[in-house]
């Protein structure tokens, strides 16, 4: 059927439906079929084309069915295929095909086979007949027409509505016409799992889909492509920006290709039961996207490559996942080998994600195809040896003598799935699953053989992919997983950006409503020169104890419970849901606490709160335990927050990630959150619900200013300032074997034995004995900062070359040598003179005066194009210097030298460097991420004084400047605390 059209129609919609059919035919090897004459309104089929596919592709069955149905043949297939359509949903039947009596299967659509070792399947395949109608009048009840229907071998899977953008109509009016003109009651091609598998509203800008029509509450879906980062689009030359929806583009093949719809039908396409309620699963365009290109590339380069996939919360990440993990053990190669034997897929979380087990076991359409381990490592174990083709572990399992038992497993492929990749794939348990999955018994007694295999083993393997998934991906990330691009720098293989993850509704901005709030302390000591209060332990319980004050969080519970009621309770119809989210287990059940007793004071009996933390809790000689405050077990508090019983959950760690509760409008935060961890706690909120289009933020601790810079580099696509030296190992491993506690004979003799595995425990007691000759150079050694500045060389060079060695294949025995060495030696290091607890009492300390006071408030929403790059990885514990550092530091100079007459230099100051490193251990940090700037201030204030003293005791002329000038001093300092809290919020 064809279309001429005057100068009068030539905008009108039919014409673009006229270019989509067009497309289709030519390009896609569609037919067009005209509906009055071969559409069957009460079937919702087209019968003749049915009845050609199965008489072509399978025509000893056909024979057999008119030899025993004789004239009925045709009917008793329309009747079964009728009968299995209401019991099934249309893409099951399509994969499943029909049965009758007397054992006659026909399939009703044949799907592209993994390999081409049976060209009998291809041919088949390609003997599927697509076709679409234009102008379907579908009901017997009215006129209504929809614009245009596809078929596969006669039976409808997409119904289109398209609009054109020239007549002012777009894809929402299609979408209008969906909720108000096509009602599915009673309609076969229209009714949810029966009809049509989707239902696509389509301009030449936009596409939108649903699977499932409810009239005035049918909700679409974008499946857009994305456009610079952010929702829609992008141009396409000399045609419409929907075109990957009907035409072949240079970067994919069209939705409705045969190629990619019968993908769909056959392996994507998913019925997902749950809470009583079914929804039929589409691939959002990412999702599709990532699996196909994933697919793509695996099969073109085969195992060994690495994969990073950034996709947004709201991206659908466990489907995902299954699609992938199913699809790629049934990947071959062009020779039509199988490209992998086990897809794993792991998790840093100790307890297993239910909804990711469930969902990967849920697309299984083989018994028996994937294993969760939820028990010990002997079931993971067993599972690898065993040859399973889909694992479902966590990372820790692999970190067991059972899997260091494991060997022989280098012959075969695996593809490795990573459920958000972070820090940990650099680490221990990254390190021995990969030695479980390459192991091999040694075939060598040359010691430097032994060593260098071990090196190589931490390196890129090529029976590994892995396939790294998470929406926050860190500087290591990146390095680890990232491709490297024409800049020269490593990016994800495919991105679905926060920001267009926002723009299509699938997850809210929660920066959206942001208020802050900064409290104020004045503490007065009784006993001015008591003892208990100098040093920076003390000071960190000064702090503490302003921040527990029941003042201060009496004070905070009245903004927290009011502003609840008032901007929240209301939302979501009275469903809304809050959370507190605290700096300690002590913080939040004091929290807890008076939010209760402010409730019963003011009589708010519609408001309950729950408390979060894990393991047991001493507070003011009770003791207590999550479920002991709940009064039921912390199994369920998930399930009763669900509820209408509780309406505002307190939180210390627990819950702060990980979290789904999508009926969390308001969060109150009264913890430093720094850079991950603030994204991460946030997105507790973003989830969406019915009903639910804004959120709440009030902040105790933090300003807008921090947490926008927290979210920036996640926003759109994760990028890097620049690639990590790798050459800093070497920096490092200078540092150690010039260091004067190191001997390189040590080294060397611990090495020859330790490498030699199977470890008695006199090998043990030698190899310990040898190490502890360093540590008695270093016990005798008087000058603290630099054992200080040598236990933080060790920590750096254990976790740099943790990462360099996976990322590159080193072949240096000596650094290999020195790693093992020098962990041990990192655990036998006597560690400082920890100063005894100091408990801060009233007697001792009152806080005299607190204010809290409103700072800022509105809309702290980035817009496009404000992201910061991640800084590279620098020995993983320097910490550069910025831009804004820079010109700080060279005005202190300046200041310096023209106040007294010196001539100091940048790398003069730099010296103070080594002050913070001495001082900032990980109580000082943690102190600095849990508590206001201005309190912890003084803590390291008094820390940093103590420092230089010590530092200048040989500089005569620097000594004189920090002791006499206290401005000089103060500037200095307060520089060297924005750095050092920099540091702090990094890690």
């Amino acid at each position: 059927m064809t279309d001429t059209h005057t100068i009068a129609d030539i905008h009108q919609e039919k014409v673009f439906e006229a270019h989509i059919v067009a497309c289709l035919t030519t390009e896609q090897g569609y037919i067009e079929r005209d509906c009055t004459s071969h559409y069957d309104v009460a079937q919702a089929l087209d019968p003749e084309l049915l009845f050609r596919f199965l008489k072509t592709t399978q025509p000893d069955a056909w024979q057999t069915l008119e030899e025993h149905y004789s004239a009925q043949a045709e009917a008793e297939v329309l009747k079964r295929l009728e009968g299995a359509l209401k019991q099934n949903p249309t893409h099951v039947v399509l994969r499943e095909g029909i049965k009758l009596v007397p054992n006659i299967r026909f399939a009703l659509c044949f799907f592209k086979p993994a390999s081409n070792l049976n060209p009998e399947l291809t041919k088949l395949y390609e003997a599927n007949i697509l076709s679409v109608m234009r102008q379907v009048t579908y009901s017997a009840k009215n006129k209504n027409a929809i614009d245009l229907v596809t078929f596969v071998n006669g039976i409808p899977v997409a119904t289109l509505e398209v609009k054109n953008l020239l007549t002012n109509q777009n894809f929402k009016h299609a979408e209008r016409q969906y909720r108000s003109d096509r009602s599915p009651n009673g309609e076969p091609l229209l009714t949810f799992k029966r009809g049509a598998i989707v239902h696509l509203a389509v301009d030449q800008d936009n596409v939108s889909m649903t699977t499932r029509l409810l009239n005035g509450k049918t909700r679409f879906l974008p499946l857009n492509r994305g456009r610079d980062g952010g929702a829609g689009n992008p141009d396409v030359p000399r045609e419409n920006r929907t075109a990957y929806l009907y035409k072949n583009l240079p970067d994919g093949k069209a939705i409705l290709s045969r190629e990619v719809l019968l993908d769909l039908i056959g392996r994507f396409i998913h019925l997902e039961r749950g809470d009583g309620k079914e929804v039929l699963i589409f691939p959002r365009f990412q999702q599709l996207d990532a699996v196909r290109k994933l697919l793509a590339d695996a099969k073109a380069n085969g195992a060994g490559q690495n994969y990073l996939i950034q996709h947004s919360a709201g991206s659908g990440k466990s489907n995902t996942i299954a699609w992938t993990a199913h699809q790629i053990i049934n990947l071959h190669d062009a020779a039509d080998r199988p490209i992998f034997d086990t897809a794993i897929i792991v998790t840093d979380r100790l307890v297993l994600d239910r909804q990711l087990q469930n969902t990967i076991a849920g697309f299984a359409q083989t018994a028996g195809v994937v294993k969760k381990i939820d028990g010990t490592s002997r079931d993971l174990k067993k599972a690898i040896e065993d040859g399973a083709r889909i694992i479902i572990t966590t990372i820790q399992k692999f970190g067991t003598e059972h899997l260091a038992a494991i060997s022989g497993q280098s012959s075969k492929n695996f593809a490795v799935i990573i459920d958000e990749a972070h820090s940990s794939q650099s680490g221990k348990a990254a390190q021995a699953m990969t030695d479980a999955l390459t192991r091999e018994a040694s075939s060598s007694d040359d010691i430097e053989d032994l060593i260098l295999a071990h090196q190589a083993a931490r390196g890129p393997q090529k029976n590994i992919s892995f396939l790294a998934f998470t929406a926050t991906p860190r500087n290591v990330t990146l390095e680890r997983f990232g491709r490297i691009s024409s800049d020269g720098k490593p990016h994800p293989f495919h991105l679905y950006s926060m920001r267009q993850a926002i723009e299509e509704g699938f997850i809210l901005d929660v920066l959206q409503n942001y208020m802050t709030y900064k409290a104020y302390y004045q503490l007065e000591k009784t006993i001015e020169d008591d003892p208990a209060f100098k040093g920076r332990k003390a000071q960190a319980r000064v702090a503490r104890y302003a921040s527990l004050h029941p003042t201060a969080i009496d004070q905070k519970v009245e903004v927290i419970v009011e502003h609840f009621r008032r901007h929240v309770a209301n939302e979501l119809g009275g469903q809304a849901k809050a959370m507190v989210v605290t700096q300690s287990r002590e913080h939040a059940l004091r929290y807890w606490q008076q939010i209760n007793r402010y409730i019963e004071g003011k009589g708010y009996s519609d408001l309950k709160a729950l408390v979060a933390f894990s393991g047991d809790l001493e507070v003011d000689g009770a003791n207590w335990t999550e479920a002991t405050a709940n009064g039921f077990a912390e199994t369920e508090l998930p399930k009763r927050f669900d509820g209408d019983e509780f309406q505002i959950l307190v939180v210390a760690e627990k819950y702060q990630t990980g979290f789904d509760q999508p009926k969390l409008v308001a969060m109150y935060v009264d913890k430093k959150l720094a850079g991950l961890q603030a994204v991460q706690t946030l997105a507790r909120l973003n989830r969406t619900h019915p009903g639910k289009d804004k959120t709440f933020v009030l902040d105790f601790q933090n300003t807008t200013e921090e947490v926008r810079e927290a979210f920036a580099p996640f926003f759109e696509a994760t990028e890097l300032e620049e690639r990590t030296d790798l050459n800093q190992i070497y920096d490092l491993e200078q540092r150690i074997s010039g260091a004067s506690y190191i001997a390189e004979d040590e080294v060397k003799r611990f090495a020859e034995r330790f490498f030699k595995g199977n470890l008695s425990t006199q090998d043990r007691l030698e190899l310990e004995g040898t190490v502890r000759l360093a540590v008695e150079r270093f016990v005798l050694d008087e000058d603290e900062a630099q054992q200080e500045e040598f236990r933080q060389l060790l920590k750096s060079f254990q976790r740099f070359y943790s990462f360099v060695a996976q990322v590159v294949l080193l072949n240096d025995a000596w650094l290999e040598k020195l790693y093992a060495y020098t962990s041990w030696l990192s655990r036998l290091l006597p560690s400082r003179d920890v100063p005894a607890d100091i408990t801060i009492t009233d007697d001792m300390l009152t806080l005299s005066a607190f204010k809290l006071q409103k700072g800022e408030e509105g809309n702290a929403s980035l817009a496009q194009g404000e992201t910061r790059t991640l800084p590279p990885i620098t020995e993983f514990g320097a910490n550069p210097y910025t831009e804004e550092e820079e010109k700080s530091l060279s005005e202190i100079i300046d200041s310096f030298n023209e106040r007294h007459g010196t001539n100091f230099t940048r790398e003069d100051f730099l010296r103070f460097e080594r002050v913070n490193r001495e001082i900032l251990d990980d109580e000082m940090l943690d102190m600095m991420r849990n508590n206001p700037a201005d309190v912890v201030y003084n803590a390291f204030s008094r820390a940093f004084f103590q420092g230089m003293v010590r530092m200048f005791q040989q500089d005569n002329e620097m000594r004189s400047v920090v002791m006499t000038d206290k401005d000089a001093r103060e500037q200095a300092t307060r520089h060297f605390f924005k750095r050092a809290q920099r540091q702090a919020q990094s890690r």
